[in-house]
């Protein structure tokens, strides 16, 4: 292999970031891992046995049949806690009020209209989802059938996730943002025997038809005929809905009269939790597979570390329960680990651009974790929603589904941090089904940007395109090269998609698709996504540092930079901008130009500037680069687009384009 073939991978990196913050004194003296030296030592535990570090973990779960082995794994499959038998649901509820815990807020709900309230202790949480379990198993729903559940942020969507997990039934959790035709085709790859969905949900003042588009998916004509049996309809808008006989019944019917004390099924510790779809750049989406024991485990352990979870907590993750992070870290991590939950139904700019700050003034979350793009939004509306806020309850921020940029970071930190609080900048997957690296707020420095370093039990490398290991320094490719509890067990149905995906090109190591780089310190930086990299007269550059570069910029509020066709250099930069002040016009260019000239050097000037007032991003908020390629090499819009959140973004970006 020539060494051009074996740079493949690599990608060039000029992204420095001085500024290191020491993890609070507060922090430090209380937290569940409080120094580097702790830190090392459980890391170098995991290493060294990693049978002995998670049976030692593992044992703290309300096993119902003990495990025999901890792992085997025969590469690309781990059976972690082979033939034990537990239940994820009596993990997260049973085991706490067993342990007198019952009174204790698991969850508290805030509607996005009317500011409705709502308030569930972990014995009330435990009752009703016992009562919906009971219902969906006289409805004929058992163990290793798949229960679809399409629903708005209500305590509704947790209790019918667990209470799936409680008979046995795998749940695939649809954002409920989806149109009738990504139903459809969750449900048919699936094959789910019932629905559980709602009459509509609030969003931004609006009512969603949820129960509609849930009607249409059924009767697509693009899809055989459909497995769905029974549909489960919660009241929560009161709009006016179609029943059909003998297929749909009302949550509060099903419910009514069953017993509030169903004991748990014993599932095996590998049988399926749940399946989460998610988009590929072409065909289906694929479905990823997580198992019980492993899963739960990985997410209690790692919410516990990452937010030094304290009993007198209240921890507000602001994603969906449609995507990943809502499943790990709204309802199996926080709820295993016995903490109080906030959930919030509606979006963070209604009735108004500082509604989450409100929030955190009313409620007094003291953990906030939110999405990079949503800290960029929260810029771009300015500081006026923000001043004036008493914040002061909060004493951990984090962020996820994506990098997040040192301006941003640094934003974050001042502005609503206060200077006080630590940010745990989290790198993780929904095939890694939890967070894999990043700081500990007791013991780690932070650098704006950087996710810091790997938990205890994640090995990662930085490897080229030969799967060799790179200099420190050199980016490159990140792989997993060890197995951890939380891993994907497979895409569901699909066993060649999921060796090929994950497992085929670099032999035995788990390819997380993402670019990456480790500095001087050991210090892990992602780049962005391999697919992201932009090749310019034969330099690969990282979208990533380009787009970093552009926020800098004071007029700047948001950027996404993607590669075109060009005749010499192989690739063009463009970039797409989203302003915060300034008027989009010529001079703003070159002055954009000879910003990025400064920052990064003069291969880095984007050949195409584009203003936009919006960016074509996922429900999670993670921009949908693919597209924008598409549009600046003039190309029609190929691949799955179901989970784009606002299609007249995509619409609008075309005809300026025209």
């Amino acid at each position: 292999m020539s060494e051009s073939q074996r740079a493949a991978g690599r990608v060039a990196s000029v992204m420095q970031e001085e500024r290191v913050f020491p993890p609070p004194a507060e922090f430090s003296r209380r937290a569940r891992i409080g120094s580097l030296a702790d830190y090392r030592r459980l890391y170098d535990e995991a290493a060294a046995d990693p049978g002995a570090f998670w049976d030692a973990r593992a044992r703290e779960l309300p096993w119902i049949t003990p495990y025999g082995r901890v792992l085997d794994w025969r590469p690309p499959h781990a059976r972690w806690f082979a033939d034990g038998r537990i239940n994820a649901s009596a993990v997260c509820l049973d085991h706490h009020v067993a342990a007198g815990r019952g009174g204790k807020t698991a969850l508290v709900w805030v509607g996005e209209p009317t500011g409705e309230r709502c308030v569930m202790t972990y014995a009330e949480l435990l009752a009703e989802v016992c009562r919906l379990a009971a219902g969906l198993r006289s409805l004929g729903v058992g163990p290793g059938q798949v229960v679809s559940i399409y629903m708005p942020m209500t305590p509704e969507l947790v209790i019918a996730m667990l209470a799936c997990a409680r008979i046995g039934a795998v749940h695939s959790v649809i954002f409920g943002g989806f149109s009738s035709e990504a139903i459809a085709d969750r449900n048919h790859d699936a094959a789910a025997v019932a629905v559980i969905t709602a009459d509509g949900g609030w969003r931004r003042g609006a009512q969603l038809p949820l129960k509609a588009n849930v009607d249409r998916a059924l009767a697509s004509p693009h899809h055989p005929p459909t497995t769905v049996k029974h549909v489960i309809v919660l009241e929560r808008t009161g709009q006016a809905v179609e029943m059909v006989p003998g297929r749909d019944v009302w949550w509060r019917d099903l419910v009514s009269g069953q017993p509030t004390d169903l004991p748990p099924a014993a599932m095996d510790s590998e049988d399926p939790l749940f399946i989460l779809y998610t988009s590929g750049s072409t065909g289906k989406p694929k479905g990823i597979k997580h198992t019980t024991a492993g899963y739960v485990l990985w997410a209690k352990t790692t919410a516990e570390w990452v937010f030094d979870l304290r009993d007198d907590d209240l921890f507000w993750c602001t994603a969906d329960c449609g995507w990943i992070t809502g499943h790990s870290y709204v309802t199996y991590g926080p709820l295993a680990a016995g903490a109080s939950i906030l959930i919030y139904e509606g979006a963070p700019n209604a009735p108004h651009e500082g509604r989450f700050w409100e929030i955190v003034e009313q409620e007094r979350p003291t953990i906030f974790y939110t999405a990079p793009t949503a800290i960029r939004s929260f810029m771009k509306w300015g500081l006026q929603h923000v001043e004036g806020r008493d914040l002061s309850s909060l004493r951990l921020l984090g962020s996820v589904g994506e990098g997040i940029n040192p301006e941003a970071w640094m934003w974050y930190h001042e502005k609503i941090g206060g200077g006080r609080c630590p940010i745990v900048d989290t790198w993780w997957q929904t095939e890694t089904g939890g967070i894999m690296m990043s700081p500990l707020p007791g013991c780690t420095p932070t650098k704006p940007g950087s996710c810091t370093l790997p938990l205890p039990g994640v090995v990662p490398q930085i490897v080229d395109a030969a799967g060799d290991a790179v200099e420190q320094g050199e980016g490159g490719w990140l792989v997993i090269t060890k197995p951890w509890p939380g891993m994907l067990r497979g895409v569901w149905g699909d066993e060649a998609r999921f060796v090929d995906t994950y497992w085929s090109k670099v032999p035995g190591k788990y390819l997380a698709g993402d670019n990456a780089r480790q500095d001087a310190d050991g210090y892990y930086w992602i780049m962005g996504r391999i697919d992201d990299v932009l090749n310019v007269a034969g330099h690969r550059l990282s979208t990533i540092e380009i787009e970093s570069a552009l926020v800098s910029h004071p007029a700047v509020a948001e950027a996404a930079a993607v590669g075109r066709p060009h005749d010499v250099k192989g690739e063009a930069v463009a970039v797409f901008v989203t302003l915060r002040s300034g008027n989009p016009d010529d001079a703003l260019k070159d002055a954009l130009r000879k910003h990025v000239r400064q920052q990064i050097g003069a291969l880095a000037v984007p050949d195409d500037i584009r203003f936009t007032a919006s960016l074509p991003k996922t429900r999670s908020g993670k921009i949908m680069r693919r597209l924008l390629r598409d549009i600046a090499a003039g190309r029609e819009t190929v691949g799955d687009t179901t989970t784009l959140e606002d299609y007249t973004v995509l619409a609008n970006l075309r005809s300026n384009d025209e």
